[in-house]
């Protein structure tokens, strides 16, 4: 097996907030052969007068999202209203975040290292470990399970940390993982043979069931999205409300096959946020949403209320993150000009910064915004039998999904790091969220987090094989146009506003 290439795969913490995926999947291709693709849309700039790609039917035999259901709208912008969290010990909390079994299950670690490969180098590394521990990847965690069992599991940083220009960046999502790839044929091969102790077989053999179950619901039709809210949805279905117990076969109807296209929020934006979610569905008790991650493989409630008891601490750790200030040079005097700018024209939904910081926590209809509407309509766990699962479950006894169509106008908070935008990622550079008739058609960007550009922040795009890597905003859920509030500056104040933005 080695020198395969290995994925991962579970609901890591916050699975509600598109956080989500890893364990282990030997994988072949990206794309395996005959599964459709989006066809290659070029580099070709919209036209203002032409119709909106949301409009455009996807290609012949390109897989659908099922039609979302049905929510109440909202007329106007609702605050959302903050809700007394439990304290914590941020230095607890990245230890646990690390170093615990949260997510019920793994690999055997012997068997992760001789095919994956678990050392990292330094730049690779986390704090907060073990000794023994302490050269283990940042993205994984190693730990012994009840039977005595050395087990390796993909933790929350699999996305909820990143790569960029040379260093690690926590609380970054990860925007470049590649999730578009069918694990099915991987994980019905039964590997069982391979682990001659019976209780490393019983480990393996508890991760590939739940693995089965979800196999079917996280392929994404273009690399960068993250099928977290689908796994999320596959994964109550397959649990009892009141007793979190697993069945093999599904207890409610399981969610669309294809997930509706996300981005990794930054987790350095929970310091400011009343509410989880882009949608903000998410309400109540953050650490209580956040350890959805134990949907994966944690079958009973006794187990849940254990591992929630260390969940304020990763909350707190959370709350405790700041971004990584924006590493080039910066005109002052542009940015004081853009600053002005940006309070007369984004503030009132997005905040103020500096010494006197405001963030209004505004959910804002889908109508005002424009962006594609697919995910605040209802898609995935917030479909409405996940919503009641959720609602009556261990994980709604202090937590509540109240789904609206609307979105959180997020804090801008290390903004230049953070592309592609939107919350389906369908904006490859900054100053495009500044002008929608910029705004290219479809893209091909860079993967490579060393690609990194400073001077109009995001990733360069060129024209790039027909595989996943190809955005196309003609796909159901991937639509880039709206938030068009700064299209009528001049380019002199938009150069201004971005130079700004930098600074934040």
């Amino acid at each position: 097996m080695a020198g395969q290439r290995w994925w991962a795969l579970t609901l890591c913490c916050g699975g509600l907030v598109a956080c989500d995926p890893a364990a282990f999947f030997p994988l072949g291709p990206q794309t395996p052969p005959g599964r459709p693709v989006p066809v290659d849309p070029g580099l070709v700039e919209p036209e203002p007068s032409e119709p909106e790609p949301s409009a455009a039917e996807p290609e012949p035999g390109e897989p659908e999202p099922a039609e979302p259901e049905p929510t109440p709208g909202l007329s106007e912008p609702v605050v959302l209203e903050p809700f007394e969290q439990r304290d914590g010990d941020p230095a607890a909390g990245l230890s646990y975040l690390v170093s615990a079994d949260y997510v019920g299950c793994g690999l055997p670690a012997s068997f992760v290292s001789d095919t994956l490969g678990l050392t990292a180098p330094v730049e690779l590394r986390v704090e907060g470990r073990p000794d023994e521990y302490a050269d283990v990847r940042y993205d994984y965690n190693v730990f012994v399970n009840e039977d005595g069992v050395e087990l390796a599991a993909a933790n929350c940083l699999s996305c909820h940390a990143a790569p960029l220009r040379g260093e690690l960046v926590m609380g970054l999502g990860d925007v470049n993982r590649d999730w578009s790839g069918d694990i099915g044929p991987v994980v019905n091969n039964d590997l069982s043979f391979f682990f001659a102790d019976v209780d490393e077989r019983a480990a393996y053999q508890k991760w590939r069931r739940h693995m089965i179950a979800v196999a079917d619901y996280v392929q994404v039709q273009t690399r960068g999205h993250n099928p977290a809210d689908n796994l999320a949805a596959a994964l109550f279905a397959h649990r009892d409300p009141d007793t979190l117990a697993w069945s093999d076969e599904p207890l409610l109807e399981p969610p669309p096959e294809t997930p509706v296209p996300t981005d990794v929020p930054a987790w350095w934006l929970m310091a400011k946020k009343n509410a989880m979610l882009m949608t903000g569905a998410g309400r109540g008790d953050h650490s209580r949403i956040m350890m959805t991650a134990s949907t994966l493989c944690v079958d009973d409630t006794v187990t849940a209320a254990a591992i929630y008891e260390d969940m304020d601490d990763v909350r707190a750790y959370i709350a405790s993150l700041t971004p990584p200030p924006f590493p080039g040079p910066i005109d002052a005097g542009l940015a004081e000009v853009g600053e002005g700018l940006f309070v007369q024209h984004c503030a009132s939904c997005h905040g103020t910064y500096g010494d006197h910081p405001s963030y209004p926590n505004l959910l804002v209809p889908v109508a005002d915004v424009g962006t594609d509407p697919m995910l605040a309509q209802g898609a995935a766990q917030l479909s409405t039998r996940f919503v009641e699962w959720f609602n009556d479950s261990f994980y709604g006894e202090t937590a509540t999904l109240v789904p609206e169509v609307g979105y959180v106008a997020p804090p801008l908070d290390g903004v230049w790091a953070t592309a592609p935008y939107f919350h389906n990622a369908s904006v490859p550079r900054l100053s495009q969220v500044l002008h929608s008739p910029s705004r290219p058609a479809g893209f091909y960007r860079s993967f490579d987090a060393d690609a990194y550009e400073l001077d109009d922040p995001g990733w360069p795009v060129a024209n790039g094989p027909a595989d996943s890597g190809q955005f196309n905003t003609a796909l159901p859920g991937h639509d880039n146009q709206g938030h068009t509030f700064a299209d009528a500056l001049d380019d002199a104040d938009r150069d201004a506003l971005l130079e700004y933005l930098k600074t934040l």
